[in-house]
């Protein structure tokens, strides 16, 4: 018998991989309860879980490690236990929210050539950090709005001829973006709209196109796309993701506690 198109979709989610559970839940607080005072209690997170079909056992490691690590508070009212952000992870997941939720179609910005004094002036992770991308040893491209560091000579950008467009696009993540726009060119096609599913079927949906779209573009800096291959996935998945998180909007807390 064959899955129905919900089954098929998640399914198809879940084998793009790295999905770790605690990860998992990171992306689930950020996209359920970010706000100050918004909180999962245990049965919800118990519920969403379930339905990817987690097991309790790791929904508990993943609790404790992530409370370990400053990520979830966790406090007993009454019989249940309610999970929340940190002050710190919320921070920082508003950060991201800022990268993984942004318009798909905003005006293309203005770049920037930066070259460095030596290649020992900034490591990659520090220019990564400041929104630059390797092109050459000392020679990063970025958006004009970073700032390069001091004594660095700065060219600004105007044309980029295709060759440069091939060359700054983030290679390593090509195939990883084109089997997330596959997959997700699919679920568009094979899923109805947000009525024909359950409020805890509608979170486990954006939490994996969430995922698996965060784990990809928080990996390289954001670049204007007229740095970018005319015809990059990225593009298509961030168009894609946009439309999808749409239709199915985030739904409320409550109502995966009736279904």
């Amino acid at each position: 018998m064959s899955q129905d198109p919900f089954e098929q979709t998640i399914q198809a989610l879940l084998a793009l991989g790295g999905q770790r559970v605690w990860s998992l839940m990171v992306t689930l607080f950020g996209d359920l309860a970010q706000a100050e005072g918004q909180g999962i209690d245990g049965p919800v997170l118990s519920i969403v879980m379930s339905e990817m079909a987690i097991r309790p056992e790791a929904v508990r490691v993943a609790l404790h490690r992530l409370r370990n690590d400053g990520w979830i508070a966790s406090e007993k009212r009454g019989r249940t236990r309610r999970h929340t952000l940190t002050a710190k992870s919320r921070a920082e997941s508003a950060a991201a929210s800022a990268r993984i939720y942004a318009p798909p179609d905003e005006p293309d910005g203005d770049w920037q050539l930066v070259i460095l004094e030596d290649s020992g002036g900034a490591s990659h992770d520090g220019m990564a950090k400041r929104g630059f991308a390797p092109l050459l040893p000392r020679v990063y491209l970025g958006a004009a709005q970073c700032h390069p560091p001091q004594d660095a000579l700065v060219l600004p950008g105007d044309h980029a001829p295709d060759w440069l467009r091939q060359q700054i696009a983030p290679k390593v993540l090509q195939d990883e973006y084109r089997a997330l726009q596959d997959v997700l060119m699919t679920a568009e096609k094979r899923l109805g709209s947000a009525a024909g599913l359950s409020a805890q079927q509608q979170a486990v949906l954006r939490c994996l196109i969430v995922h698996n779209w965060r784990r990809i573009v928080l990996r390289h800096p954001a670049l204007p796309r007229k740095l970018l291959p005319r015809d990059w996935a990225g593009h298509s998945c961030h168009i894609l993701v946009n439309r999808l998180l749409t239709r199915f909007p985030r739904p409320a807390l409550g109502d995966i506690v009736a279904t």
